[in-house]
């Protein structure tokens, strides 16, 4: 049986768009939720301080150990591990919250640890890290009395510790993409596939708006990523199509229309030769 995934804003009633939370606690009161397929519309920051489980993000797995620190981008979708022994904080927070100037917003946008390209990032805290040393001032002024000076200061340390954490990613397996135009086309091409895959699939009319050939764009995809610009297209209509499969109990034809499929049996052709499976037969698993 369909049951929509469940999809959650930002709590009501609380002066900014910040919270931390005990995820011991969250897990005692909504565990159901929690390990059902659900998004939110801001960011998550996980510390799994005393766990040892697997958290699937955007259907795929992610090995969790002690002292792991996930960074989640808004809307993603997200399944916890249906285990009792569950431990940690979570930081969540807000565009509105977190973007005080044009700068916040390029950083947000531009930092790997919620746009890396390869993967979800995550880092191990080790003993002594600057990063419990901030989040500890971050709680500790989360547990001040409200006041005119506090958002400001919760955004500053919160910035600080995203910038020591990125630091810290890049000493942890990261793969760092080396400058240059590859790279710049590659982001130029990701942020318009970002805005327009609903109703854009062409490669042509990609590299036309970067003001390049479709062989250049290609050369710079399989450079930085080892795929194709027509791969990359794929992948993030089947995101999307993953999504509201598990998100919404819209019909079949309802998705692919919203993709940009004239015909359901396109969609469906589609779908499954990517997936191997049809999206009603996908929808049945993820909720079996």
């Amino acid at each position: 049986m369909v049951t929509d995934i469940k999809k959650y804003t930002f709590k009501e009633g609380l002066p900014m768009g910040f919270e931390i939370v005990s995820l011991k606690e969250l897990y005692i009161k909504a565990k159901g939720s929690l390990t059902t397929p659900h998004r939110a519309n801001f960011y998550h920051i996980l510390w799994f301080q005393h766990c040892n489980l697997t958290h699937l993000v955007d259907f795929n797995p992610v090995s969790v150990k002690h002292n792991s620190v996930l960074f989640l981008n808004k809307d993603t979708v997200q399944i916890f591990d249906n285990t009792e022994a569950i431990d940690g904080k979570a930081i969540l927070f807000t565009d509105d919250f977190f973007c005080q100037s044009a700068d916040d917003l390029k950083f947000l946008r531009s930092t790997v640890l919620f746009n890396d390209l390869f993967s979800v990032s995550h880092i191990e805290i080790t003993s002594g890290s600057s990063l419990t040393e901030i989040f500890a001032l971050i709680e500790r002024e989360w547990q001040q009395t409200k006041d005119n000076y506090q958002a400001e200061i919760l955004q500053n340390y919160l910035h600080n510790f995203l910038l020591l954490a990125e630091r810290e990613r890049r000493k942890q397996n990261f793969i760092e993409i080396k400058k240059g135009a590859d790279l710049d086309y590659v982001l130029l091409f990701k942020d318009l596939l970002e805005n327009q895959f609903k109703t854009n699939r062409q490669v042509s009319q990609y590299a036309s708006q970067i003001s390049i050939t479709e062989k250049r764009l290609n050369q710079a995809t399989s450079k930085v990523l080892g795929k194709s610009p027509k791969e990359m297209i794929d992948e993030r209509v089947l995101l999307e199509a993953k999504r509201l499969l598990t998100h919404t109990t819209e019909s079949i034809k309802e998705i692919g229309f919203s993709l940009g499929f004239d015909e359901p049996t396109n969609f469906i052709k589609y779908f499954r030769k990517h997936q191997k499976v049809t999206p009603v037969e996908f929808r049945e698993r993820i909720f079996a």
